[in-house]
């Protein structure tokens, strides 16, 4: 059943148009993702644009407060509360397998992990990809084209490809983690 209720969200709600002086289409695509996929809290701040690529609806659950953008691909994951999550991310729960020389690459089995956990009050820039099994602390902003392979600490400010922390949200927070290393 859950499957139906996606191919109809892909049907119907996938490509509705995005505008800011009519909200009405992200509206309609809130209220679908709902109360009908129950994928996502309801909550009157919620802004979810078109093209949101959803792979695995009963592995997905999105809190409150939260802006995902265009061309955004989730396979499955947790997302927390005050996310704001830019145009054309990738969050992914698998990956390919490869070890085997005797079988091409493109024939060899996915591997799946867990859901990556994004927690409350994180900024997700343009292009991130996101890998299996990750937690992004709170508080935390990943920089545009970045790739996250490993946890990201709470308030950590992370960039780069792997990302790495550039700093803390917080001078006292950046100051303490530079004593300790």
């Amino acid at each position: 059943m859950k499957k139906l209720k996606l191919v109809i969200y892909y049907l119907f709600f996938y490509n509705l148009p995005n505008s800011r002086y009519l909200p009405l289409f992200s509206k309609l695509r809130c209220w679908y993702l709902t109360r009908v996929l129950k994928v996502v809290t309801a909550h009157p701040k919620n802004r979810l644009e078109n093209r949101i690529y959803i792979s695995n609806a009963s592995e997905l659950k999105i809190g409150h407060n939260v802006r995902i953008n265009e061309n955004v691909f989730i396979q499955s994951a947790t997302i927390g509360n005050n996310v704001m999550i830019a145009p054309n991310v990738a969050i992914l729960s698998s990956t390919h397998s490869y070890e085997r020389l005797d079988i091409p690459m493109v024939d060899q089995e996915d591997v799946f992990g867990l859901p990556p956990v994004i927690e409350d009050d994180v900024w997700i820039g343009r292009n991130v990809v996101i890998k299996h099994g990750i937690t992004i602390g709170k508080g935390a902003i990943v920089g545009a084209c970045s790739l996250v392979t490993k946890d990201v600490p709470s308030y950590a400010i992370v960039g780069g490809v792997p990302a790495k922390v550039i700093k803390y949200r917080s001078a006292q927070e950046t100051e303490k983690k530079c004593e300790n290393e």
